[in-house]
């Protein structure tokens, strides 16, 4: 319970992409305009690995901007219970809880925007870059029957 504006620095303040992470290993180094990317040029044209799951490094900054929502929504909270008591903080939160679990469209109508989730946070004048590109342009979509049958609980 701590009126924390931005998120905790919970990760390196610095990265280095130029030295490897074990002395017997060369091939974990990375290139310099690319964290975390095998430098084929600097090490060499056979790598021992081919298929990386997860970057080696970032940048210090990318960890607290993913947990910024969160936590100006614990600060939000925080201060509604200072002022208000537990009430207001545990009603907002049943009706986020309502929003979410109650908003629901097919994909052939378009999908659910959770803009009634929206509008209880207070981002309904915001537009982010999930509002625009959701990830799922390229999925093919679901028939409409069969979407509502899986919503329903009617798959036999």
């Amino acid at each position: 319970m701590s009126l924390r504006i931005a998120p905790p620095s919970s990760h390196p303040t610095s990265t280095n992409n130029l030295s490897a992470s074990s002395p017997s290993n060369p091939s974990t180094k990375g290139a310099p305009s690319a964290p975390g990317v095998h430098d084929t040029l600097r090490s060499s044209l056979s790598s021992s690995t081919t298929s990386q799951t997860a970057p080696a490094s970032s940048h210090p900054l990318e960890a607290r901007l993913a947990a910024w929502q969160s936590t100006q929504n614990e600060l939000k909270m925080t201060a509604l219970r200072r002022n208000f008591g537990i009430g207001e903080p545990v009603r907002r939160g049943m009706e986020m809880k309502i929003a979410r679990e109650g908003e629901w469209r097919p994909v052939a109508l378009g999908g659910s925007a959770g803009v009634s989730g929206d509008i209880l946070a207070g981002r309904d004048t915001e537009v982010t870059w999930e509002d625009v590109f959701r990830g799922d342009e390229t999925r093919e979509n679901e028939d409409f029957h069969a979407e509502m049958e899986r919503k329903l609980k009617m798959g036999w």
